[in-house]
């Protein structure tokens, strides 16, 4: 035959196999749950695809709003702005804010941030929608005692980062110099920061993870119905098809079923893409424009998983004997073999094992290498489980009814079983051996702060010009409801004659106890505190003089010298950090004998215990915070702090590991409704010879069961082993070694889940007219 009628037989073919796929009844049913679960793969790949267009927008409009002259020190002009950072936090959401006042006033020809028309008057302030909706609604009503500035205006989508952001801007009559800086212009040019070696690891390792399993189903969907499709092509060997012919019929069946899916696909992804606008998962939120594939990776979709599609129907066909007299496969088949299905995982530490204790992730050829290594590892557990769940089901003898309705069905089907959980499978394998990776990049991406939070679970800080109003301040935050102790204190700067500077601190008894350790005190005490780092000649001697003039923040001179003597009694004592982490040493003085008004520019510190059972105290202590001027901070004491880096992979991770868990879950389910579909007459024939349905429910449950318990099984192995691979390379203490015991619960909760939606199309399979037949 030419090479051209070669090409029109072979067109022939395919379209014969595209009219199968069209021809309605069974059909119609295989290509629809073929589409459905290679619409499901398109879906997260496409949502995929968009995250660096998403991230990229999100930054970019970030940036637009930064003050473009940060840190830099600028005359007033007509076109400059003072402005302060003055954001809060409430139940755990970041609110981001800054007050705004043009040096020319209205006739400043400074151009406002991006999203607003103009910049707010004094009192008035301009928010996004998600804040302005917040303040209105019950929940909100806490937050919005700290916002007495009229609302006059909406920041606009050029303006945030996300629609589901609260920010908001606010007009200023007047701004303190001391914390106020200027600028020209709103917008920077961000640069990049370079990440450690660990969190590059972690973020290459995520995206295989993330995206295996999305493959693995996408190949899986393309077989569903595949015993039916083999009885039509052995009708067709008896009318005079070769086998060559029969694979061709069958790639063009496949194709259609993946060209609906990657239709549905985009349609469910443009329609999915404007309900992801009005959600936040973990402070994340994107508008809808955002969302859009990169085009080379869209390219790639499209052309890939048609392809993709006929590769796994001709690679299905291939142990297969489709014969004129029916479909060899029923018979005895060959046993599986395992030495070539080891392959792909040695392999796989091949390219692992070079980085141990050596990955700094300067090159992409060396992420290129790690990714692949990684994909070769899981994809091992998908080509190792079938020989598995072979040998494991095949000693399986005895039982209830349902357990042996089950084995034997697994038995004679233990290939289909295995694809059904092989999803599954490597998503718990890869969330395993991130689970250990993350366990060893928490401990090197976090540091200890000192805090102590059984002493103290909130401190409250401020600058005052005047330290005399401490006790105001203590007084309303002991009133807040919930809040049990509290320590206050004023700290600030005083020099000797001599010229050396000695900090001061001043505190009733109860506070100073927390820094030093003290026999006795009472108030009008006075205490020289030191750790033992600092030489005695160093601080103040009993009898010294101090001038207490000094400014805390500069440590210059303020105004006219306040001196004051210590006491030739002052005793030296040792200090100890307070529950900040902060050690205090030098002057440590009760009221009495300092009066907290006489330190200039004082810094303001108040330490709170608080009822843990009380809810919203630190929002109620916020709240009493925001009324100073300027707004004290409010921070809950940890005892370690993560870092930043870490924690923006971990909140992708929490996003992208949300969607695939939905996924895994729906392509289970689509894969359980198929194979009953396909064993209709089967169920409703032991239904018609007594077989109770609550056994055959069960027989559905040992059916998800076996395979899901092995594949979990070679998960935790595959899973651990790689995890400490992986945190050997990064240079991590290895540890995290009971990672599996989570996923073997996500397991057992995806068998109830499964067994649960299907029981309904199990009843209605089992009633009589599953017999009837064409």
């Amino acid at each position: 035959m030419s090479g051209g009628g070669r090409v029109s037989s072979w067109a022939r073919e395919l379209a014969v196999g595209a009219r199968f796929a069209l021809a309605g009844g069974p059909g119609w049913t295989r290509t629809l749950l073929t589409a459905a679960g290679v619409g499901l793969g398109v879906v997260v790949l496409l949502l995929a695809a968009s995250v660096p267009h998403a991230v990229a927008e999100r930054n970019a409009r970030g940036d637009a709003r930064s003050p473009a002259s940060l840190g830099e020190e600028m005359p007033p002009g007509p076109d400059t702005v003072q402005y302060i950072s003055n954001g809060t936090e409430y139940r755990g959401d970041s609110v981001g804010g800054m007050l705004l006042r043009p040096d020319a006033g209205a006739d400043t020809t400074a151009e406002p941030p991006p999203g607003l028309d103009a910049f707010p008057a004094p009192g008035e302030m301009a928010v996004s929608p998600a804040l302005g909706e917040l303040l209105d609604s019950p929940e909100g009503e806490l937050l919005a005692e700290r916002f007495d500035h009229r609302r006059a205006g909406t920041i606009g989508a050029e303006g945030l980062k996300g629609p589901n952001e609260l920010m908001y801007y606010a007009g200023a009559e007047a701004l303190p110099e001391e914390r106020a800086l200027r600028t020209d212009a709103f917008g920077v040019d961000s640069v990049g920061t370079e990440l450690p070696p660990v969190l590059v690891l972690l973020i290459v390792v995520i995206c295989v993870v993330l995206l295996m399993p999305v493959a693995v189903f996408m190949a899986t969907a393309v077989r569903f119905g595949g015993e039916r499709r083999d009885q039509r092509l052995a009708a067709l060997r008896l009318l005079g098809a070769d086998t060559d012919m029969t694979r061709r019929i069958a790639a063009g069946e496949a194709l259609v079923g993946a060209l609906f899916g990657l239709v549905a696909g985009v349609g469910a992804f443009l329609a999915l893409r404007q309900f992801l606008g009005s959600i936040t998962v973990w402070e994340f939120s994107t508008y809808p424009g955002d969302i859009v594939p990169s085009p080379l990776l869209l390219a790639l979709i499209l052309v890939a998983v048609p392809v993709s599609a006929v590769v796994a129907s001709l690679l299905a066909l291939r142990g297969i004997a489709i014969e004129p007299l029916g479909v060899v496969r029923e018979s005895s088949v060959p046993r599986r073999r395992l030495m070539w299905r080891l392959a792909p995982g040695v392999l796989g530490l091949l390219l692992l094992l070079p980085f141990v204790g050596s990955f700094d992730s300067g090159s992409s050829a060396e992420q290129g290498q790690v990714a692949t290594g990684v994909v070769l590892l899981l994809a091992g557990t998908t080509v190792l489980l079938p020989w598995l769940v072979e040998r494991v089901v095949g000693r399986l003898r005895g039982g209830p009814v349902s357990w042996q309705l089950a084995t034997r069905r697994l038995q004679l089907s233990s290939g289909a079983a295995a694809r059904t959980v092989s999803g599954i499978t490597v998503a718990v394998a890869g969330a395993i051996a991130l689970h250990m990776l993350f366990f060893g990049a928490r401990t090197d991406q976090t540091v200890a702060t000192g805090d102590d939070p059984d002493r103290a679970q909130i401190e409250v800080s401020r600058t005052s010009a005047d330290g005399g109003d401490m006790s105001a301040l203590v007084g309303r935050l002991e009133s807040v409801p919930g809040v049990t102790d509290s320590f206050g204190s004023v700290v600030g700067d005083a020099v000797t004659e001599t010229g050396d500077f000695t900090p001061v601190l001043v505190a009733d008894c109860g506070t100073l106890r927390e820094s030093a350790v003290l026999d006795s005190c009472a108030n009008g005490d006075v205490f020289i505190a030191n750790s033992g780092d600092v030489p005695e000649s160093r601080l103040p001697a009993p009898g010294e003089r101090l001038n207490l003039a000094v400014s805390w923040e500069t440590g210059e001179a303020a105004g006219e010298p306040r001196w004051w003597t210590v006491p030739e009694t002052a005793p030296l004592v040792e200090s100890r950090p307070d529950a900040s982490g902060q050690e205090h040493v030098g002057i440590l003085a009760t009221p009495a004998a300092i009066d907290p008004g006489l330190l200039a520019d004082p810094w303001t510190e108040v330490l709170l215990r608080v009822d843990p059972h009380e809810a919203d105290v630190i929002e109620h202590v916020r709240n009493v915070a925001w009324e100073t001027s300027p707004p004290a901070q409010v921070w809950e004491l940890e005892s370690e702090r993560v870092s930043d880096e870490l924690l923006q992979v971990q909140q992708a991770l929490l996003v992208g590991a949300t969607g695939i868990m939905l996924l895994i879950g729906a392509s289970m389910i689509v894969s359980m409704f198929e194979q009953l579909r396909e064993r209709r007459r089967l169920l409703s024939a032991l239904v018609a010879f007594g077989t109770r349905r609550g056994t055959l429910a069960a027989s559905v449950l040992w059916q998800t069961a076996v395979p899901v318990g092995l594949g979990l099984a070679v998960a935790a192995v595959v899973g651990t082993g790689l995890g400490a691979l992986l945190m050997s390379m990064a240079g991590l203490r290895l540890g995290g070694w009971l990672a599996f015991l989570p996923m073997a619960g996500a397991g057992a909760a995806t068998i109830a889940l499964v067994t649960l939606v299907s029981l309904p199309l199990l009843w209605r399979l089992m009633r009589p007219d599953g017999l009837r037949t064409e």
